[in-house]
């Protein structure tokens, strides 16, 4: 006669992204007990379970409510190089949410990560770059990364990482760090490592590196050692270069390195005047607009001022031109007013 009977052994090929339909609320619970398990495999497919999870805010939310973020930052240290990469791809789908930034500040997941930042798998440092990038999306997010000392280490690993894409993602993340406060990166010879960025193949590369350099000048030190490394040569160059956003970035870092004398006398020597007019016609409008601001700092000296009188017509048209957004309006006729009048001055 037959009869049944209860197998005691576990389902095979079961799908860990499923788990919410297996454990409905007590998903997560489970994931966090199988985070700490001492079997390998076991921790890998919660990891994996997670990394689908943290697409929604709110199971962050709730992950965050139960001590998830605690587990994961012990697991940043697992000696198994799969279960670290799994962990950072967890982190930056993570920091991709807003509620998963505020996580990573109340967990101090921010300096748990650092330590990976020479971790031997490419993998793994790629997701440790996504969720600083992620991060610094906010202003406290950049904070975090700036009061951790962390810029020096991100633009030494921006000298010496050979993959474009993690480029990129440094560069990205250093111009939001950069626009809260330069200081520890003018400390590490970030002028100098920007700079030959500035001459990459790459035109992402190029532009971010311009872009972080708009920032650095922002500072009268970051002006002072953009002259001093002659980097205003090579944006000037850049105004000449094929790719819209490359001279619009370029234009915005001279815009701020011609405030102080000598940046000013720099790119007057280094011909700047004619490839900035020409970015006056630009299609894009922060292009239009830093070249503006720029030719105004040039003319604020007197040989600037000469060669610019004859092209006040130009100025004088982009005061009653129209533009779709009058936000956008407003400050095209105020920059170019001033450049007029800046133009005009008699001394």
């Amino acid at each position: 006669m037959a009869h049944s009977q209860n197998s005691m052994e576990f389902p095979v090929n079961i799908n860990a992204t499923q788990i919410t339909t297996a454990y409905g609320h007590r998903a997560l619970p489970k994931l966090k007990e199988e985070l700490q398990s001492e079997d390998l495999q076991t921790r890998q497919k919660a990891l994996m379970a997670l990394c689908d999870l943290m697409h929604d805010p709110e199971c962050i939310y709730k992950a965050m409510s139960i001590g998830c973020m605690e587990n994961l930052k012990v697991l940043l240290k697992d000696s198994n190089s799969m279960v670290r990469i799994k962990t950072t791809e967890v982190l930056y789908i993570t920091a991709s949410h807003s509620v998963g930034r505020y996580a990573f500040l109340e967990h101090d997941i921010v300096l748990a990560l650092s330590f990976l930042l020479n971790d031997l798998s490419p993998v793994c440092r790629g997701n440790l770059y996504k969720a600083y990038m992620q991060l610094v999306q906010v202003p406290r997010g950049a904070q975090e990364i700036i009061s951790k000392g962390l810029i020096s280490a991100l633009v030494w690993k921006l000298q010496m990482e050979q993959e474009e894409e993690f480029q990129e993602l440094i560069l990205d993340t250093l111009v939001l760090c950069l626009r809260e406060d330069a200081t520890e990166a003018l400390g590490s010879n970030v002028v100098l490592v920007l700079k030959q960025k500035l001459l990459s193949v790459n035109e992402n590369i190029r532009s971010k590196a311009a872009h972080a350099l708009l920032n650095v000048s922002i500072s009268r030190e970051g002006k002072k050692q953009v002259c001093k490394f002659d980097v205003i040569p090579i944006l000037v160059h850049l105004l000449k270069d094929p790719v819209e956003h490359v001279k619009s970035n370029a234009a915005g870092a001279l815009m701020f390195a011609t405030v102080i004398t000598e940046g000013k006398y720099a790119a007057l020597e280094a011909q700047a005047i004619s490839p900035l007019l020409e970015l006056l016609h630009s299609p894009m409008t922060v292009a239009r607009l830093n070249a503006t601001k720029a030719l105004t700092m040039l003319a604020e000296a007197p040989e600037g001022r000469k060669v610019l009188q004859g092209h006040v017509p130009t100025f004088r048209a982009m005061e009653v031109e129209s533009y779709e957004k009058p936000q956008v309006a407003e400050a095209l006729w105020r920059a170019a007013r001033i450049a007029v009048s800046v133009i005009e001055f008699k001394p």
